[in-house]
């Protein structure tokens, strides 16, 4: 089977097919992330994060050491865990470097597009206008986060794959922080992503890349630079998690 099929075949899933929990752990603060349910500057306390998934501190250490790596959570020295704030100039470079990324992926899923690949993006679309019809604002913004990663799978590029999970995190959190206006909209336009996948599909590599800048200007766009401080507390934030567990 080519590296491509394989590809392909992948679920649009932030938590990683081997369940370990490890895996487990991260995806859920990874999604949480994603959702803007976890904000930046807020504390990540490593006891009452393996009180809230039954984990040792040390499976909960080696999550959020995983998402340091990705640059969406800053460990320090002696003063535990925080989710990253990017300050105004770290959010302009990483918002560069997101335009200069997207554009690859786009060029490369044009290349690389599948039949299958593009059915499961365009569901991905359609969840996330489920998720916003319903007024589901922060599982809306995970979703598109997804699609970009998932678009991102389609370019079979690991390297690229990579560098786009940690980049898509790290636009969610200059988002929570630096967004403007109407956020019931989401963070991208669900036309956009309609409109983008017609292009992919059609093999049109120019139209898609054009796309991509335009959406990626509309996300800017929607920015400001009024800092905003959000603390949440943890056992909210996982709260569903929490009830899983009373159910079992």
């Amino acid at each position: 089977m080519s590296d491509k099929k394989k590809v392909g075949q992948k679920k649009p899933k932030s938590v990683p097919v081997t369940q370990t929990q490890d895996d487990i752990v991260y995806g859920h603060i990874f999604d949480a992330i994603l959702e803007q349910r976890l904000p930046p500057n807020t504390k990540l306390n490593e006891e009452a994060l393996g009180g809230i998934f039954s984990v040792s501190r040390t499976i909960i250490r080696r999550a959020l050491l995983r998402l340091s790596v990705e640059q969406v959570v800053d460990i320090r020295p002696n003063r535990g865990a925080i989710v990253a704030a990017p300050s105004v100039e770290e959010a302009k470079q990483v918002l560069k470097a997101r335009e200069v990324l997207e554009l690859s992926i786009t060029e490369l899923a044009v290349e690389n597009a599948t039949a299958e690949k593009i059915k499961e993006l365009r569901e991905l679309v359609a969840e996330e206008n489920e998720a916003h019809a319903q007024g589901d604002v922060g599982r809306g913004i995970r979703i598109s986060g997804e699609f970009h990663i998932q678009l991102a799978h389609m370019a079979n590029n690991a390297p690229l794959l990579s560098f786009q999970r940690s980049i898509v995190s790290q636009t969610s959190l200059i988002i929570s922080l630096y967004e403007t206006g109407n956020q019931s909209q989401g963070q991208c336009s669900l036309d956009e992503h309609t409109t983008l996948l017609d292009a992919i599909e059609g093999g049109d590599k120019k139209r898609a890349m054009s796309l991509m800048q335009t959406h990626l200007d509309h996300i800017k766009s929607k920015l400001s630079l009024d800092d905003k401080v959000i603390k949440e507390d943890l056992h909210l934030v996982f709260s569903d998690v929490i009830k899983k567990k009373l159910k079992v």
